[in-house]
């Protein structure tokens, strides 16, 4: 890594796969290169209570139950105007990989996957891969853009807090 260690992501292609005239499911894959090691880029993101500190879209978090590798957390953001929450089962494979499978909420299915590869000595490539399907057919248009270009900033916004957490690296 540079001396002065930068920041990237790189979007993937956002792909939305229609499954029936009212189904819409989205999926959102990001990656971004940090110059921090993947233990501490996992802590990060499994720090959930920490979210309203650091994000303006997360207004409220709770871990609702840990156990063994286990943590259901329930959030609350504020996606295009609208409030809303949604409670997700997260099993911690730490310090790898952080899988997400939705509990209850807003949408017919969320899940996905927040993945930490090691990069030379010190850095890591955080992905984040993540799919959903809003329920109500009545904001399902505005909810599923707002969701997905809040799920597609997600990454930039975490490395942004891990520069603010662990300094430049």
């Amino acid at each position: 890594m540079a001396s002065e260690p930068s920041i990237s992501s790189s979007p993937d292609p956002v792909t939305a796969a229609k499954s029936g005239a009212e189904r819409s499911e989205v999926r959102v894959q990001r990656q971004a290169l940090v110059p921090y090691v993947p233990a501490r880029m996992f802590a990060l993101v499994a720090d959930f209570e920490r979210y309203p500190r650091w994000f303006d879209w997360c207004t409220s978090a709770q871990v609702l139950s840990r156990e063994a590798g286990r943590v259901s957390a329930e959030l609350g953001v504020r996606v295009a105007g609208i409030a809303l929450s949604f409670a997700t089962e997260n099993l911690e494979l730490a310090p790898e990989r952080i899988e997400l499978r939705l509990l209850r909420g807003p949408f017919r299915q969320l899940s996905g996957a927040w993945t930490f590869q090691p990069v030379g000595d010190f850095g890591t490539r955080v992905g984040l891969d993540l799919s959903f399907e809003v329920n109500s057919s009545l904001v399902a248009g505005a909810l599923s853009l707002g969701f997905r270009r809040l799920a597609d900033r997600m990454v930039d916004d975490f490395c942004r807090a891990a520069r603010t957490e662990f300094g430049r690296g």
